[in-house]
């Protein structure tokens, strides 16, 4: 089972810069003026969000939490774990508890771009090529199990993922508000896998995995069963306008300059640093930016501390960066650890 370094094991909003030589970093910035009414009424929406979700993905509120941010946060994730620790299971709940429009594809060696996108039909009564849409065209989509199909296949999600448009032969179609891709897939050594190309990474806001359950956990789930009933009664709690006021939210929380200095300095020594061919690109920092703000939208805030942004680094940078030892060991868990050391050699604002 892969090492779950993006996964977030403490709750989003946890204090963790202590061992870096940092104060909590909870007051907010100089000259704020807070909006009590539009917190309170983010907060109600994303609690009941996160309840609903909760009662089908039984333990792991950490993960719903990171879910929750990249929807919030405008951003694609990908959920790595072996098999049957309910990759699929949370995806489709985040998906159901949004009255929006949801498709599934799953993912396999034979699948070509065409299924995904779409493909153009003739019509012989009129004499012309009618475009008929693919399961792209959604609020949600879950690509179950992406690194089964091709690098051909998978790249025809690049588009849609940078910038939720699809272009089909000369025309731009842009897809619905709010959009995003939960995509899930088993780790690279398993058989009939393909590697994610690091563009196609690249578009993921976050790469998290899910762990095996608690004893307690595990065994509620045997004996509640949520998958196979609480699944099939779910019912949306979340509109589509709800969700977007949630990330126009998200954008209006402040960033202090001297965040924005200490994002660019982590990204910075990633790009020197000795055990990494590549570091954080400019789309990285923009990332970890953005997931900072919205962690402080689920921590109740507009405003973001450095806490916020040391909670986002690994999620979020680990399957951007590349080691010089990806083949000998693994990218993951290499780049885990050299961002860990990064963190510890950036001060910290106080």
């Amino acid at each position: 089972m892969p090492e779950p370094v993006t996964a977030g094991c403490e709750p989003i909003g946890m204090s963790r810069l202590d061992e870096h030589g940092a104060t909590n970093g909870t007051a907010p910035p100089r000259g704020y003026t807070p909006a009590p009414m539009a917190i309170a009424k983010a907060d109600e929406a994303i609690e009941r969000l996160r309840r609903n979700i909760l009662q089908v993905f039984i333990g792991n509120t950490a993960a719903v939490d990171r879910l929750i941010c990249c929807l919030l946060a405008r951003g694609h994730v990908l959920i790595e774990d072996v098999p049957g620790v309910g990759k699929t299971v949370l995806a489709t709940t985040l998906a159901r508890s949004i009255q929006g429009a949801f498709n599934r594809i799953q993912m396999t060696p034979d699948l070509l771009p065409s299924d995904v996108l779409g493909v153009s039909v003739y019509d012989r009564n009129t004499g012309e090529f009618n475009f008929r849409k693919g399961p792209i065209f959604a609020n949600i989509l879950l690509a179950d199990e992406i690194n089964r199909t091709t690098p051909r296949t998978q790249s025809a999600l690049l588009e849609s993922m940078n910038e939720a448009t699809v272009s089909i032969e000369g025309h731009i179609f842009r897809l619905d508000r709010p959009f995003m891709v939960i995509a899930t897939q088993n780790p690279y050594e398993y058989e009939g896998t393909y590697l994610l190309p690091e563009n196609q990474l690249d578009r993921f806001l976050m790469q998290i995995a899910l762990g095996y359950p608690s004893a307690e956990d595990e065994a509620r789930v045997i004996e509640q069963r949520p998958s196979e009933t609480t699944l099939h009664e779910i019912e949306p709690v979340l509109e589509p306008a709800q969700v977007i006021a949630l990330q126009e939210r998200v954008d209006a929380v402040r960033l202090d300059r001297s965040l924005i200095d200490y994002i660019v300095e982590i990204a910075n020594r990633t790009r020197r640093h000795d055990d990494l061919q590549v570091g954080l690109s400019p789309r990285g920092t923009l990332a970890l930016a953005q997931a900072a703000r919205a962690t402080a939208v689920l921590a109740g805030r507009d405003f973001c501390t450095p806490d916020d942004i040391v909670d986002n680094l690994l999620p979020v940078g680990a399957h951007r960066v590349v080691s010089r030892a990806a083949m000998q060991s693994g990218n993951a868990r290499v780049a885990a650890e050299v961002l860990r050391q990064v963190l510890q050699s950036v001060p910290s604002p106080a």
